[in-house]
């Protein structure tokens, strides 16, 4: 398989925002792509556990965690429920848990690390607002590209062939 991200850098270089390099590959699926959908949500998952029971249609699910290093964002339930409904990946500015598990499903994850802790569920958090992290402002409608190389977005849909 071919390195998605280098590719769409060379062909699209003024159509491309790049992610600082700061997550780790943690999904089954190393490539994946598609449009955003985003969370904003500090050490509470809640928001999550109703995204990933909807329809993903390809899409990729980018939490703004706030860089959280103390509790984890997604777990493998969540993770293998988000597969199944058709999301493409999760993208986290915090962490996961659950690695090995996640590692065997098909899905991409992206993450900060990794943390044994769960979050707190008290159904705080934001749907489908602008956030930023890494450098990069992540646009709910917008697209998301991600590979071992790093993460990327473009307002447009790039051809991936």
């Amino acid at each position: 398989m071919e390195d998605l991200l280098p590719e769409l850098c060379d062909r699209y270089p003024d159509d491309v925002r790049i992610l600082e390099p700061m997550l780790g590959n943690f999904g089954g699926r190393e490539r994946f792509f598609g449009q955003i959908v985003t969370i904003k949500a500090f050490e509470d998952n809640s928001l999550v556990r109703e995204q990933v029971a909807q329809p993903g249609e390809g899409r990729v699910l980018v939490v703004d965690a706030g860089g959280s290093m103390r509790r984890a964002m997604l777990g493998d339930m969540l993770a293998e429920k988000a597969s199944k409904n058709g999301w493409a990946g999760i993208i986290i500015y915090g962490c996961i848990r659950d690695v090995n598990a996640i590692a065997d499903l098909d899905i991409g994850v992206q993450a900060l690390g990794a943390h044994p802790l769960k979050t707190d569920k008290k159904g705080v958090g934001e749907l489908n607002v602008p956030v930023r992290f890494g450098g990069v402002d992540f646009v709910p409608g917008e697209y998301c590209y991600a590979d071992n190389n790093g993460v990327l977005v473009s307002p447009k849909p790039l051809e991936t062939d």
